[in-house]
């Protein structure tokens, strides 16, 4: 008699004791560790084939009061394609460690159909004070270009791209949109040059600013042979979801993985094309151009198209330095293009040794901040990381029916 009446007097204690338990549960599963980049082995994102990379940054234009400042168009090719950056922000390490802004002009004839000068101007990239209504940062980074009647005519244009030509997959993100005139294009692009047009490598978003405003263009370059005829495959068109126009922010995604291209607005998928997907080290570039032909359009005189970006962030993998370790990364990205969610994760060999810290660029509460997943060497999935806390609400449960019964 008294063991029953002392069963009975510990059942609420072992019932608080698993109320307790599941409790808990959301901090033992569902609540990743805001970290920094330099303590990550591996970044992992979100709904993509080759889901690991080794590298992240994070760049925030959107509270750089002391740069902004919109400068005068300059109105002379030879003054503009020399001109000075136009803010400090552009000679800080922040900036030059991984962008320049390119001076080029196309007067080689880059494109055959071109029938204007355009020349590409630092004075045309620059950080604007946010005059939005109701606005969602204080500043953006601006990339104009514009048509300007001369002495000689000429279209006046901007493009940042990267120091570092070794992007190998990626997964890029910018809050931007495109506002202006007619006749221009603004764009996002991976690069890598060849003087034969059917080695070129390149996956690019351009939103055409001649298009209905919810258009927008992504292809896998070359979109056409030395004949001029039209590679269909290499192109897909999109429509802009729920509504939206590109003049409207919206966060536009690339990730560039070995086997596929896919591109996102707003978290949802618009595009995903197989064909021609880049395989070499690339250049990451953006730009506002117009160059009067076909593609682009002509713009009137006067006339300004610019591209508006409030953060950029990207993580990728790079051939610039190899790792250490006896194994080859890069090939093994290359062969191990399903690890992630839906696969086994490759145990990365890096200078410190394999990749025992996972963090999450996707999961963060924090725009910019990845926060640690796991940091162990244990060879997990993210769903078996799941797997493991998903069993515990139900042994719980079954435990208290247990105790109920007694």
């Amino acid at each position: 008699m008294m063991e029953l009446v002392m069963q009975k007097a510990r059942l609420p204690a072992l019932s608080s004791c698993l109320f307790f338990l599941l409790s808990a549960l959301p901090l033992a599963s569902g609540s990743p560790t805001l970290t920094e980049d330099s303590k990550c082995g591996c970044f992992v994102v979100n709904d993509t084939e080759a889901s690991y990379f080794t590298k992240h940054k994070f760049f925030d234009f959107r509270g750089l009061t002391q740069y902004a400042g919109v400068p005068a168009t300059i109105t002379n090719p030879n003054d503009s394609g020399t001109a000075a950056v136009t803010s400090q922000y552009f000679t800080s390490t922040e900036w030059t460690d991984t962008w320049m802004v390119g001076n080029w002009n196309n007067s080689a004839g880059v494109r055959k159909d071109s029938s204007v000068l355009m020349v590409n101007s630092p004075n045309n990239v620059y950080i604007e004070a946010n005059g939005d209504r109701n606005p969602t940062s204080q500043t953006f980074l601006t990339l104009r270009t514009q048509r300007l009647p001369g002495p000689p005519e000429f279209q006046t244009a901007a493009e940042i791209e990267s120091v570092s030509g070794g992007f190998r997959y990626l997964s890029v993100r910018m809050l931007a949109r495109t506002i202006g005139s007619p006749g221009a294009i603004t764009a996002l692009f991976t690069y890598r040059h060849s003087d034969k047009l059917a080695e070129v490598q390149e996956t690019d978003l351009e939103i055409r600013t001649k298009d209905p405003r919810n258009i927008l263009h992504y292809t896998n370059q070359p979109s056409y042979t030395e004949d001029g005829d039209d590679i269909a495959e290499a192109t897909q068109n999109a429509t802009m979801p729920d509504g939206l126009d590109w003049t409207a922010w919206a966060v536009h995604r690339l990730d560039w993985t070995p086997t596929t291209t896919k591109w996102y607005i707003d978290g949802q998928q618009v595009a995903n094309n197989s064909f021609q997907t880049p395989r070499d080290a690339s250049k990451v570039i953006l730009n506002a151009w117009s160059d009067g032909g076909e593609w682009s359009g002509n713009m009137t005189n006067f006339d300004a198209a610019y591209l508006q970006i409030q953060w950029l962030d990207i993580t990728w993998n790079t051939t610039d330095t190899k790792p250490a370790a006896k194994r080859d990364v890069e090939s093994e990205l290359g062969a191990r293009h399903d690890v992630g969610p839906h696969g086994p994760l490759l145990a990365r060999a890096t200078e410190q040794g394999t990749c025992k810290t996972v963090c999450s660029i996707d999961e963060t509460t924090n725009l910019g901040q990845p926060v640690m997943l796991w940091n162990n060497g244990a060879m997990r999935t993210a769903g078996e990381r799941s797997s493991f806390v998903s069993w515990i609400p139900s042994a719980a449960v079954f435990a208290l029916f247990v105790l109920s019964l007694r």
